[in-house]
């Protein structure tokens, strides 16, 4: 943590406990007031009451009742919410489905919940039911709400390089969906021990924390009401940080998880891919975006598409890539062809490593760390790339697609941001490390062609 961090925090937290140490003193002056224990017991009775019961194995043993029903009942409320949302982002019909019954979940009181509960499965887990029906919805419609709103770009990104399902999962959707997941876990990990408890008060089960409220009441015990409200709410807090701080730890771990792991060991020979396209035409939606072009590529040949600013030279280089569909013309490339590219926009995992980014789509066998370090300072290597400037975070991309398991190079614009030095050295990167594969590369710059060696196809 920085010493400017830090210089934050205490202020925060001291004014934190004076906000806590003032309500603690209202209360007590409260309790003087009433002068009745019976009534308003206040914190120094409390205190009493809880230093009776804490060395009891009566005391223990409720709360560790009432702790693996409610944290039971969360845990398989979060791992059903996920699973559920995962369906319903995928299949329309399970989304259409699932949404009024967790909905009237979601509405329906927790007494009317625990009463028919009651009815069906008895008191003694009637917290955990309680407690999953109160968490599902609240975990599955952010979750829900996270999967839906994941970057297309970055989900293009990862189909394009062919991510298996498991890379997909840890480098693009946990960091999409987390944020979600945390801040309704904010509200829900706490409310799960309010449904908890209030099951428990209304069922009664024997040993449960729920029961010695209950007695309490009935005895007129206030003293040691307060002190339970207190036990919960101390276990409700230390619950609610540990599981926070658990989901925050998965991120970005989970990410350099899967950049450790590659599946692919070794980099797999190139196909020998040859692109032939004859009259084809890009566009959108069935309207061309450039006039028909013909041109051939073999291994080991660049072709250089030039053209102004919005004559179709992404909608060219994706169409291509096969991300777009040809308007018409006839586009040849031979099945299983494997692509790896630089978009024209920034396209990384932000929280991760230049190396972590590389290593997400390369072969175990490449020298990621040794290849970005010809293009970017030792100081920017251990980097997140958020952190990096334009220019690097453009070499980033640019060694990732140079050092991914690919038989095409589709470079959109990739010196874009460069000063004439860095210029120099990713054009001679491009050339070390293209290893015999076709590359097609748009730019606006002729001299660019010229030093690749490669032919021109304008673009209009």
């Amino acid at each position: 943590m920085s010493r400017t961090t830090t210089q934050n925090t205490l202020p925060r937290r001291l004014s934190g406990m004076l906000a806590v140490l003032f309500w603690i003193v209202v209360w007590q002056l409260a309790s003087m007031a009433v002068a009745s224990e019976f009534i308003l017991a206040g914190p120094l009775d409390a205190l009493r009451a809880l230093a009776r019961l804490v060395p009891t194995a009566a005391f223990w043993g409720q709360i560790a009742f009432s702790f693996f029903r409610i944290a039971a009942g969360t845990v398989v409320a979060y791992a059903l919410a996920i699973a559920l949302a995962a369906a319903a982002h995928r299949w329309a019909l399970v989304r259409t489905l699932a949404a009024p019954a967790l909905s009237a979940i979601k509405s329906t009181p927790v007494a009317c919940v625990v009463v028919v509960l009651l009815i069906w499965f008895g008191s003694r887990n009637v917290s955990a039911i309680a407690v999953f029906l109160m968490a599902l919805p609240g975990i599955y419609f952010p979750v829900l709400k996270g999967l839906d709103e994941l970057d297309p770009q970055m989900e293009e990104l990862f189909c394009l390089y062919r991510a298996d399902a498991r890379t997909r999962l840890l480098a693009h959707v946990v960091p999409g969906v987390m944020p979600y997941l945390v801040a309704a876990s904010a509200t829900v990990l706490p409310m799960s021990w309010k449904a908890g408890v209030a099951a428990e008060l209304i069922g009664v089960p024997d040993g449960s924390i729920g029961e010695r409220i209950y007695q309490a009441k009935l005895l007129l015990e206030t003293a040691d009401l307060f002190a339970w409200t207190i036990v919960v709410v101390l276990v409700a807090w230390v619950f609610e940080r540990a599981v926070l701080s658990a989901l925050n730890a998965c991120w970005p771990a989970a990410g350099r998880w899967a950049a450790l792991h590659q599946d692919r060991r070794t980099a797999a020979t190139p196909t020998g891919a040859a692109i032939i396209a004859r009259q084809l035409r890009a566009g959108h939606a069935g309207t061309a975006a450039c006039r028909a072009v013909d041109f051939e590529v073999a291994p080991g040949e660049i072709l250089c598409l030039m053209g102004s600013s919005g004559a179709g030279k992404t909608t060219m280089l994706s169409t291509i890539a096969g991300l777009l569909s040809p308007v018409s013309g006839n586009l040849s490339i031979p099945d299983e062809t494997r692509f790896a590219a630089v978009f024209q926009e920034t396209r990384l995992v932000d929280d991760l490593t230049p190396e972590e980014n590389v290593r997400l789509f390369a072969p175990r066998d490449r020298n990621a760390r040794a290849m970005l370090a010809e293009l970017l300072p030792q100081n920017a290597l251990g980097s997140p790339v958020r952190e990096l400037s334009g220019g690097q975070r453009r070499r980033v991309e640019l060694v990732r697609a140079l050092a991914a398991d690919a038989d095409v190079v589709l470079l959109d614009e990739p010196f874009t941001g460069l000063d004439g030095a860095t210029h120099q050295e990713a054009l001679a990167f491009v050339t070390r490390h293209l290893d015999g594969r076709p590359l097609i590369i748009s730019t606006h710059d002729k001299q660019d062609a010229l030093a690749l060696g490669g032919k021109i196809l304008a673009i209009s």
